[in-house]
């Protein structure tokens, strides 16, 4: 009868220590080496340690299995043993050992313990890593030959370095994290916007080219300050032959400094422009900001695939796709994407890209999850919603003009510009049935805005209704759309309108 005792209570501490392996293990799994370094240089007790062990983890990861099993394995056979001399019927004994154990083993190792290392990890991981590395030395040529045999039976990588492998896992993980409270929302926007630039082109971002503010390159220096000073650009580029000749940009430091530098100062333009650096559209804005980075430079001249100048594009617009849009005080006049009126009406950019106004309006999904709406944005083949009005009407759209797309009623608004062109701005959407509200994600926007009344990027309403719509970047103009500019008679190098570099420095999109 001592004998079974005994086993009992060897059975009583395995457990416990299984129990511990299993907890080591979860915790393992469950740390970070920056923020053990940090605790490393913070001085706590066992953090050296536990850095120490996770620098080898898949070793000692594999030692905590096979000491869980080790442990496990034994508490049953010694239940065994111990159930069957009590009962004397030897099967009877493992029945009800083998009861014990799946109730015990499940509990006590199973969700117990690994739970604890999972909420307590650095706590957990500082309190085992000395005595796992001291396990680590002592059994270190048994768990060796074990993992060799177990990578003789099953090749390839069998542990995997952090909590994910690939884009996708990282996202959800960064969702999870702003789901906890752990990454804020906007926080979690901009990661998804930084994954996104590999996927976004040049044509997607840049200021279209009849938005561009130009100078011929025959301009003298007195009349292009005094351009640049009116509109608060501080980069223009240069026209030579024709709007598809860019011959260079000119800076407004530059310029100012020609004028201060007395008699002989300069008269014309191309003797103060700087080299204009020109890229396709087809190019990745994540590469084109890299080298503009490289090269020290803010603008850059967007040629399309004939060769003729596509537009613009700025440091800031690859920014803004990042953090959403940004303004400054010569900002004030500017379009907002997106502007809720009344729970009937909206009133969207002209320049709103497709794909965000889909969003938007994301309702009645079928089987595939697309919606109407989508389906005719698809048909459409249009870039923006100034586009799709175009394309609907089968004519240049003015101030006015309304049409009607998946249950929308559209109606173009704008007036003239600074050159007197007739031209739409923005678009009210409004439900074609009278009684019903808008289907949109409005309301969600809602919800997410901050305790202040301001969306996550800043951005508000002309009411003062605050947005959240960081992906729907405002003034997203693509090349070859010619409706996201309804009404406008192209002008090269007179000098009025458009989109050059305001403040040295800092890039802004061009204002309504």
């Amino acid at each position: 009868m001592s004998g079974t005792v005994v086993m009992i209570v060897v059975v009583m501490l395995l457990v416990p220590l299984a129990g511990v392996f299993a907890a080591a293990d979860a915790a393992l799994g469950s740390v970070s080496r920056a923020r053990v370094e940090a605790l490393v240089r913070a001085g706590r007790p066992g953090a050296k340690a536990l850095s120490r062990v996770v620098a080898d983890r898949p070793r000692h990861v594999n030692l905590l299995l096979l000491l869980r099993l080790i442990c496990e394995t034994a508490a049953t056979v010694l239940l065994a043993v111990a159930m069957a001399r009590t009962f004397g019927t030897p099967w009877v004994g493992v029945l009800v050992a083998a009861v014990i154990m799946v109730v015990v083993s499940y509990v006590l190792i199973g969700v117990g313990p690994r739970t604890l290392g999972r909420q307590h990890p650095y706590s957990v991981g500082m309190v085992v890593a000395v005595p796992i590395r001291v396990l680590a030395t002592l059994l270190s040529p048994l768990a060796t030959l074990l993992i060799l045999v177990g990578n003789a039976i099953t090749p390839g990588p069998g542990f995997r370095e952090g909590p994910f492998s690939s884009e996708v896992e990282l996202r959800e993980l960064v969702d999870m994290a702003s789901t906890r409270g752990v990454v804020d929302e906007d926080e979690r926007q901009m990661i998804h916007s930084v994954f996104e630039l590999g996927d976004t082109l040049v044509r997607e971002v840049m200021v279209p080219r009849p938005d561009v503010l130009w100078a011929e390159r025959d301009t003298t220096v007195d009349k292009v300050v005094r351009l640049a000073l009116k509109s608060g650009y501080s980069r223009v580029p240069v026209l030579g032959d024709g709007i598809d000749d860019v011959v260079g940009v000119a800076y407004l430091k530059d310029l100012v400094a020609a004028q201060h530098a007395g008699a002989e100062a300069p008269a014309e333009l191309v003797e103060v422009m700087r080299t204009a650096v020109y890229v396709p559209d087809s190019k990745r804005i994540d590469e084109l900001l890299k080298e503009m980075q490289r090269s020290r430079n803010h603008m850059a001249i967007v040629v399309d695939e004939y060769g003729g100048t596509a537009g613009v594009v700025t440091i800031e617009d690859i920014l803004e796709e990042i953090v959403g849009e940004i303004t400054d005080e010569y900002d004030a006049d500017e379009v907002p994407p997106v502007q809720e009126l009344d729970a009937r009406t909206v009133r969207v950019a002209a320049r709103l890209p497709v794909e965000d106004f889909g969003e938007l309006f994301a309702f009645s999904l079928d089987d595939d999850g697309n919606s109407p709406l989508d389906v005719a944005l698809d048909a459409a083949d249009v870039d923006t919603v100034g586009g799709l009005l175009a394309q609907r009407l089968g004519k240049v759209p003015l101030p006015g003009a309304q049409t009607e797309v998946a249950g929308l009623h559209l109606l173009a608004e704008g007036g003239k510009d600074a050159r007197g062109r007739i031209r739409i701005t923005t678009v009210l959407v409004s439900p074609v049935d009278d009684d019903a509200d808008l289907p949109l994600l409005m309301h969600t926007i809602r919800d997410d805005r901050t305790a202040d009344g301001r969306s996550h990027d800043g951005r508000s309403g002309d009411d003062g209704t605050p947005l959240d719509l960081h992906d729907a970047a405002a003034a997203n103009g693509r090349a070859g759309d010619p409706a996201a500019h309804a009404g406008t008679l192209h002008d090269t190098g007179n000098g009025t309108g458009g989109h050059a570099d305001r403040r040295e420095g800092t890039d802004v999109r061009p204002r309504s």
